[in-house]
């Protein structure tokens, strides 16, 4: 399933922290990037999340004991049976392909340098969708939506409590889509919520 086939929601649920993982759950977010944990606690961690019939993203870069090898993401996908993975490495991405899982690449916005290459790296590695951070930067995403034609996952966390519960609407200044949410032919952006000790949902 393509992931903007997965979304019910304009939010997704990011876990920093163990006691998120209850707070995704009561959220209206049915998608939820597992930012943390090791290879002993990331299993139940998705079994939680899978029993509240969540998809499941997780991001290599941050789980500890895991390594950057094919070896590694053969063993993400046959034992723990996420629904993707994030990473901000282009191997990683290409591995998790051969495993059938869904990719998201992660870039950061620093500056136009790190637009450059990251647009070469999401080209050369060709993930499902692309997260963007900041998100909160409208020609770049503009940009972006041209060049790539990829599902665009957009957030900024120190705006978090305030923009991820806002309703979608409409973004004027695109040319191109970028989020489609639940196959309808009107296009969003997807928020990513971050969730922490502020969150108040």
């Amino acid at each position: 399933m393509e992931i903007v086939n997965m979304v019910e929601s304009q939010i997704i649920a990011s876990i920093k922290e163990e006691k998120d993982i209850d707070k995704a759950i009561r959220s209206s977010a049915n998608i939820a990037f597992l930012l943390i944990g090791d290879i002993l606690t990331v299993k139940p961690y998705i079994e939680k999340l899978k029993e509240a019939n969540m998809y499941i993203f997780i991001h290599l870069d941050f789980i500890e004991g895991l390594s950057n090898t094919k070896g590694a993401v053969k063993f993400v996908a046959d034992v723990w049976n996420p629904t993707g993975i994030i990473s901000t490495k282009t191997n990683m991405i290409r591995y998790a392909k051969e495993e059938g899982l869904v990719t998201i690449q992660r870039i950061f916005l620093i500056d136009r340098g790190a637009l450059q290459k990251g647009i070469e790296m999401i080209k050369s590695c060709k993930p499902d969708a692309v997260e963007v951070l900041p998100g909160l930067m409208p020609r770049v995403i503009d940009q972006l939506s041209h060049q790539l034609k990829l599902p665009l996952i957009v957030g900024d966390s120190s705006r978090r409590r305030k923009i991820s519960w806002m309703p979608l609407k409409p973004v004027p200044w695109l040319s191109h889509p970028v989020t489609r949410i639940c196959g309808n032919s009107t296009y969003r952006f997807t928020i990513s919520l971050m969730l922490s000790s502020t969150y108040e949902g």
